[in-house]
């Protein structure tokens, strides 16, 4: 707020200095018309007279105040002294006014207003000398003091001439009167003095000095009444009301104008120059103009009296010594200066010299070559900085044209660089080109050409030209790393994409492009038993191989890790590919050798052509392509290769779609367990249920088990699927009275399951919650899973076993099980495979396995379950053999729950055959 107050009183006096100045100068104008012309009689001139100058020198004297007010320092102290000088003066008018007015007596010289007069005389000069001024050098100043010398030196003359001397020759009634009488004119010619010195001072700067010339010319005012007061009050002719009061009123007005003023903040710090080049005029000027009055007036007096005066000519010598030390210093500041110019052009003269010999020594050791030619290419300059960059000599190229040192393309690209620049002043071009080298190769430079034809000191085409082949070799290199695979340096997915795709465009009609995609099989495990340097080891020979299989022009790319892809250009129709990827499949047969030992790895490879590409597809289709061929490859059992076919895209999309189904399946709840019986062929009853999931699509409708299990292995899923078969079996179980009865409940554990280290915690969690018995469950995992790290899987069972349940082996015989890991493992119950029994009613080595299976499991005192029983012989078979336990669609299909209720109340699951 005081800073927005203060803004905003300073605009207003800005916006209201005009009318100010317009309303003082009328009132100015009428007073000096009125006393001029004694309009409404003495009586009114003398009244109008006295409470003007009383009003006025009052009214100046308040502005001075207020100034005074708004500085701090040595201008407040100023202004306030000119205010009270001023004030003063008023004091002594109001006691002249008083003595003349009310005491009805002739005003005595000296009075008591006099003693006010004085006060301006002594106080106002000490305020122009308090006011603050700019610093000066010695110099200076004392070329400002003998200015201000000379000016009072000729004042005082002046004022000698017409004043002084006049008045000693009239004769005064005392001392005192003659004093104060010499004061008056005396005084002013201090202080015009004194204002001219300021503005000498001030010259330097534009601050202050439009009011100080205001105060000066104020002064100027009172000084010319001052001395029309003195000759009229000489010859006893003064009163008051007259002429002579007009200078004093004028005086105050011109101080009141410099009291209210506005500061121009702008000018007074933004735009100094023109004040201080206006005010340097004035001040070497004034001076002389007062040397110049003095003399004038000294010449008139004496060619009119004819008289000479012993004051007066010492006066004038004093002026003219003044006068000789002002020119002596001036001489002397003018060899200051001299010297001081010849010093600084001596030093910008080295400047430049150290700066032209700075500039050779950079042009000549630059990195850069500086060359400089005319529009024809012929060589004006030559920078020896060519020797060592390109190891040619500057002297000898000078001269020449720099198109005929060139190869044809660089020579014409180069002048049509130069011609394109010849009518654009100070234009530039950038290019590279191929400049020879000394060693008679080439080296790959950048060339920046500026056009200074018109530049006098230049006139020519100036060649910067640099050596770039080191960032050329880098950028290659970065180019081929960018790629190329860093392990084998085969082409990188992207270039052998942007090749792909090059090629597409490219084929012509009755041309085709196939890409081969390539996955190794069995590459996993050495990476996992060897270690990834001796996998880093395989892929480099296999990428060997892969280089001497194909033929010359196709391209081999490596994509990460063990994904490998060949691109193939062939006639439309024609077996190339096949070809190619058959030397691949019989290339990977022979074992690698690495270190001591021998590996083997084969490989799955899907064909792509771009023949079968749907409408726009492009290189990453065709890509893909390739890729769902490899996957086809690799689930016929690998080490082979299959072509692609539009089928296999419409699989994969209902394989998306329904995995993107099966995430939601359990959120929906459209998952179901269907229960098959388990019959104990002792008695025919049924002894327990095998849980098995199925999946009630909204859409499809009941999706088999053998469509989703795979894609919820594949993708995570059977995690959670798990986890809800195991608990709404155990949920069920219950319901049907496991707590009470012997049954038993079986739940199929997959892979991923299994891996798990939590899958024990996950198990406790679900009996816990269900309040399933931990003995009447049966957890069912396949041969294969177990035989696979088996220490691993030995303390997984080991804390499955823990908490209480029974295992189980399923599918058994399938697998590749020693008789020693199943004496290891806590298993309870073997479970033949189907397959084996299907044909276990004839005289078949399947049915003998069968019967060794069912000894087996009596020998390590597990209990047995045949699987896919379908006929009564099956049965009979196996109830000869001494299987206990039996399950298959010959005792029931997998029903839902309700229905399997009633097959353990109603004992229906039993034929009535057994």
């Amino acid at each position: 707020m005081p800073a927005t107050s203060t803004s905003e009183g300073r605009r207003r006096v800005t916006r209201g200095w005009p009318r100010l100045c317009l309303v003082v100068s009328v009132v100015a104008l009428v007073f000096g018309v009125v006393l001029s012309t004694g309009a409404g009689g003495e009586q009114v001139a003398q009244s109008i007279s006295n409470v003007g100058l009383c009003l006025g020198a009052v009214t100046a004297a308040l502005a001075c105040l207020f100034r005074a007010r708004e500085y701090h320092g040595r201008a407040r102290w100023g202004w306030a002294l000119i205010g009270l000088g001023v004030l003063a003066w008023g004091l002594g008018q109001s006691a002249w006014v008083y003595l003349e007015s009310f005491r009805g007596d002739e005003v005595p010289f000296p009075s008591a207003a006099d003693i006010g007069y004085m006060g301006m005389v002594v106080l106002t000069p000490a305020g122009l000398l308090v006011l603050p001024s700019q610093a000066q050098a010695l110099a200076n100043r004392a070329r400002s003091v003998l200015d201000g010398l000379m000016v009072a030196t000729s004042l005082v003359i002046i004022a000698w001439i017409l004043i002084v001397r006049p008045m000693l020759d009239g004769g005064y009634d005392s001392m005192l009167a003659l004093a104060i009488s010499l004061a008056y004119p005396l005084g002013d010619v201090v202080i015009v003095t004194i204002v001219i010195y300021m503005m000498a001072l001030q010259r330097q700067q534009g601050r202050d000095f439009g009011r100080l010339a205001l105060v000066g010319a104020g002064v100027v005012a009172f000084a010319i009444s001052d001395i029309g007061y003195a000759y009229l009050n000489l010859i006893g002719a003064y009163q008051s009301g007259g002429v002579t009061d007009v200078g004093w009123f004028v005086g105050f007005a011109l101080i009141l104008l410099a009291a209210r003023k506005p500061t121009d903040q702008g000018r007074d710090t933004a735009e100094p120059a023109a004040p201080a080049v206006e005010g340097a005029q004035i001040g070497v000027l004034l001076p002389y103009v007062a040397v110049l009055a003095a003399l004038v007036i000294t010449v008139v007096w004496f060619a009119r009296t004819g008289q000479s005066n012993a004051f007066v000519a010492y006066t004038r010598s004093a002026l003219i010594l003044l006068i000789v030390g002002r020119q002596l210093l001036t001489l002397l500041e003018n060899r200051s200066l001299t010297r001081n110019l010849e010093g600084r052009v001596a030093d910008r003269t080295a400047e430049l010299y150290a700066s032209e010999q700075r500039f050779h020594a950079l042009v000549q050791h630059s990195t850069d070559v500086v060359t400089v030619v005319s529009p024809e290419s012929v060589v004006l300059y030559q920078s020896e900085s060519i020797q060592r960059v390109f190891g040619a000599q500057a002297g000898r190229l000078t001269g020449r044209r720099l198109t005929d040192m060139l190869d044809p393309v660089s020579a014409t690209r180069l002048a049509e660089a130069l011609r394109s620049l010849g009518g654009r002043p100070y234009a530039t071009t950038m290019l590279e080109l191929t400049l020879p080298n000394n060693d008679g190769g080439s080296r790959q430079a950048e060339i920046t050409i500026t056009n200074l034809l018109g530049d006098p000191s230049v006139g020519g085409l100036v060649l910067n030209t640099r050596d770039i082949s080191e960032r050329k070799k880098l950028q290659e290199q970065l180019m081929h790393e960018a790629y190329h695979d860093g392990l084998t340096q085969l082409a990188n997915r992207a270039l052998f994409r942007e090749q792909v795709s090059e090629a597409l465009d490219a084929r012509a009609d009755g041309a085709d492009v196939t890409v081969l995609f390539l996955d190794l099989d069995g590459f996993k495990e050495v990476n996992d038993s060897l270690g990834h340097l001796a996998g880093d080891q395989l892929l480099v020979r296999v990428a060997d191989r892969l280089r001497a299989a194909v033929r010359p022009g196709d391209i081999v790319a490596r994509f990460g890790g063990d994904e490998f892809a060949v691109l193939i250009a062939a006639p439309l129709g024609a077996p190339d590919a096949e070809q190619v990827a058959q030397r691949i499949v019989d290339a990977l047969h022979d074992p690698f050798r690495i270190d001591t030992r021998d590996i083997h790895v084969q490989a799955s490879i899907g064909l792509a052509a771009g023949a079968l590409l749907a409408g726009d597809g492009g290189a990453e289709q065709l890509m893909r392509n390739a890729d769902l061929a490899m996957y086809r490859a690799k689930a016929a059992g690998g080490s082979g290769y299959a072509s692609y076919h539009p089928q296999m895209l419409s699989g994969l999309v209902e394989r998306l779609e329904l995995e993107a189904d099966l995430r939601l399946a359990l959120e929906r709840d459209e998952l179901r367990l269907y229960y098959q019986p388990s019959i104990d062929l002792a008695d025919n009853r049924v002894s327990g249920f095998e849980a098995l999931v199925r999946w009630q699509h909204p859409t499809r409708g009941m999706i088999s088990p053998l469509d989703f299990i795979p894609i919820a292995e594949a993708t995570g899923l059977i995690v959670p699927l798990g986890r809800w078969v195991l608990t709404e079996a155990c949920r069920q179980a219950v319901a049907w009275g496991a707590r009470e009865k012997d049954l038993r409940m079986a739940v199929n554990v997959s892979v991923r399951q299994f891996d798990r280290t939590d899958l024990a915690a996950v198990l406790a969690d679900v009996l816990a919650e269900t309040g399933m018995p931990a003995h009447k469950l049966c957890l069912e995992m396949t041969e294969s899973v177990l035989m696979t790290d088996t220490e691993e899987n030995l303390e997984q069972l080991v804390r499955l076993k823990a908490l209480g349940v029974s295992l189980a082996i399923d599918d058994f015989g399938t697998g590749y099980s020693s008789l020693a890991y199943l004496r290891r493992f806590p298993v309870d119950t073997l479970k033949i495979d189907r397959s084996f029994v299907e044909r276990i009613g004839a005289e078949s080595d399947d049915a003998a396995l069968a019967r060794t299976i069912v000894q087996l499991g009596q020998s390590l005192n597990m209990s047995t379950v045949a699987e896919g029983v379908e006929e009564y012989g099956q049965l009979a078979a196996l109830r000869a053999m001494g299987c206990r336990f039996a399950q298959g669609y010959y005792f029931s299909a997998p029903v839902p729950a309700a229905d399997a209720g009633r097959l353990l109340h109603d004992g229906s699951a039993t034929p009535a055959t057994v």
